[in-house]
């Protein structure tokens, strides 16, 4: 079972982060072994397959699978990262939405509403994913950096071309 390490053992209603290469699915555990999450239609949720196809589907499917072949050979954990900020639902109601939702065709933006924005909407009824918002700041400050390197390259050509006229007078 590829839990992380000091990970507890899942419990109805808790948050599942499954970790991929370079980012993280989302489920949410229903109990004897079984997870509710997206995926994009007609894919097998096994390891890799239910986000990787993610960033260029508009649509995806609510589905029951079992943790541990969505899982495959990732490692996993119990993070219910948000309960600090928001309570929770009661469990009963969280499973009971969660199951209505079972075999639902959603809109789906790896931006707006993924994999863990729908888990979150599940648990806390409000929609987060500090995954987006970690990689919208990693793409404000390459992109700062970016500019900055921009415009000190431009000063520097800008400068050098001067020199040069300078040195023909």
């Amino acid at each position: 079972m590829p839990l992380c390490k000091n990970s507890d053992k899942p419990k109805p209603g808790d948050l599942i982060e499954i970790f991929r290469t370079g980012y993280q699915h989302w489920a949410l555990y229903i109990g004897n072994g079984y997870i509710i999450h997206l995926a994009p239609p007609g894919e097998y949720a096994c390891a890799g397959s239910s986000s990787l196809m993610s960033v260029f589907t508009e649509k995806a499917v609510v589905c029951r699978d079992h943790l541990e072949e969505v899982a495959g050979n990732d490692m996993y954990r119990v993070n219910n990262k948000y309960d600090s900020r928001s309570n929770p639902l009661p469990v009963y109601i969280i499973i009971a939405n969660a199951k209505e939702q079972i075999g639902e065709e959603l809109p789906y933006s790896i931006v707006s509403y993924n994999c863990e924005h729908f888990v979150t909407s599940l648990r806390y009824e409000d929609k987060k994913s500090d995954q987006v918002t970690s990689a919208f700041a990693t793409a404000a400050a390459v992109g700062g950096m970016l500019a900055l390197f921009g415009v000190a390259a431009y000063m520097g050509m800008s400068h050098k071309k001067k020199r040069r006229q300078d040195e023909r007078w």
